[in-house]
């Protein structure tokens, strides 16, 4: 008798979350058949409440989308997995009068705000001579399937085993001026003026060679811009004397009979996973796969990282992933929705789901979601991924009623502009924010 009187008490709680769930399926549904962003496109969204262990809204969960920087999620939980607290900036070993040490891949050394004082100090107080190894790094310096021609874009900057300054200079034009300033200072002399070409107001580097062109013109307001220098050992040997104001050489081949066993921490990993998923940075995202196949093995590839996730952490998702570069700039990637859900819900089983909000971009707050999902109380924290007529959105979702549930709605080949096709996206998570 008492267990059937509890059994009446449950029965209209689960009557009402089953009335939710409909209404907003329901409701969802309609918005993508009203929709004129969704008409041509393909698009596939899941909604998952971790709380019931149910999937509340499935279409097309099952098939395949370019994920573009939603890639960054797998990056992130690999690297989660492997790396550990700290990024590891080089390894080392002391061998006669000799100091010799090789990269790690390491994306935060002398990048942006990253703390690099650890392995600077340690290389400016040696009374060794300093040689840097050659690299372990053994692939192209672009990803499989990037465009050849983002060589100019910041946000193409080469992969390599060690990088500095995130492989990157910087170039500062002040407001009445025809001049520019670089950072790194070293590539000052290779910057030239063009008179003639039309050259905009930007700034361009040759694509087989580090030198840099601007128009000749004074500029009407003050800017900023970013291009990518090409690596190399010479690059990075003569940048980094320049840094620590004493030579470094170049090592062609590690001597025999000994290891760089030692190693130099320093930046705490979250603040590179925190910039890397908030701006959806593919310099990081890029070479902490580098960073991870060197963990695990003697080579920086990103395809030993790659396969090592497939077969040890990704092998309980629900569709095999078609992983191919670490920040989504390649096509080639290949993900289903409810795989990314699945991803989801192992980062939260793994860091919780308050430390994976702090990390990833903030509806009308933070990060690539700053100008986006604005409301008076934050319920977007997802990550966002953006590639031409390709656009996804995956990360936790916040309802009025308190509940948190693990989305990806991911769209291909679709033509309206993708600030059209964002909006019928908010139509959709907003329904769900207030009906479930």
């Amino acid at each position: 008798m008492k267990y059937s009187k509890l059994l009446l008490l449950f029965i209209p709680l689960i009557s009402c979350f089953s009335c939710a769930s409909l209404k907003t399926t329901k409701n969802v549904n309609r918005v993508f058949k009203n929709s004129q962003a969704f008409k041509q496109g393909f698009t596939g969204l899941v909604i998952y409440d971790p709380e019931t262990n149910k999937t509340i809204f499935d279409k097309n969960g099952d098939k395949y989308f370019t994920p573009a920087s939603n890639t960054k999620l797998f990056t992130f939980y690999t690297a989660l997995k492997l790396i550990g607290d700290s990024i590891p900036s080089i390894k080392y070993t002391v061998y006669g009068d000799s100091l010799i040490f090789k990269g790690t891949g390491d994306p935060g050394f002398l990048y942006a705000a990253f703390n690099s004082e650890k392995t600077l100090d340690f290389l400016r107080n040696s009374n060794k001579k300093l040689f840097l190894l050659s690299s372990n790094f053994t692939e192209s310096k672009f990803g499989p399937g990037w465009a050849w021609d983002d060589y100019n874009g910041y946000y193409s900057a080469e992969r390599n085993a060690f990088p500095l300054y995130g492989n990157i200079v910087e170039f500062d034009f002040k407001k009445d001026r025809n001049s520019s300033k670089s950072y790194p200072e070293i590539f000052k002399d290779s910057i030239s003026t063009e008179k003639t070409k039309n050259l905009g107001a930007g700034i361009y580097r040759d694509i087989d060679s580090n030198i840099f062109r601007y128009k000749n013109t004074k500029r009407t307001e003050a800017s900023s811009r970013l291009v990518p220098f090409i690596t190399s050992a010479y690059t990075s040997a003569k940048l980094l004397s320049d840094t620590l104001r004493k030579e470094v050489m170049i090592l062609p081949q590690k001597p025999k009979n000994i290891d760089l066993e030692q190693t130099i921490y320093n930046e705490a990993s979250d603040s590179l996973y925190k910039k890397m998923l908030q701006e959806s940075d593919n310099f990081i995202a890029e070479q902490l796969l580098l960073v991870s196949a060197g963990i695990i093995s003697d080579t920086l590839e990103t395809d030993i990282a790659i396969d090592y996730a497939q077969e040890n952490l990704l092998n309980d998702l629900p569709d095999k992933v078609n992983w191919h570069d670490g920040s989504g700039l390649t096509r080639y990637n290949l993900f289903t929705p409810r795989s990314i859900v699945r991803l989801i819900s192992k980062i939260t089983e793994e860091i919780g789901e308050e430390k994976f909000k702090s990390l990833l971009p903030t509806g009308g707050e933070s990060g690539t979601l700053e100008n986006d999902y604005k409301s008076d109380k934050a319920y977007i924290y997802a990550k966002t991924g953006t590639l031409r007529n390709n656009h996804s959105l995956s990360g936790l979702l916040i309802t009025k009623s308190g509940k948190t549930l693990y989305f990806s709605f991911m769209n291909s080949n679709y033509t309206v502009p993708t600030s059209q096709l964002k909006q019928a996206m908010e139509e959709i998570l907003t329904t769900v924010r207030d009906q479930y």
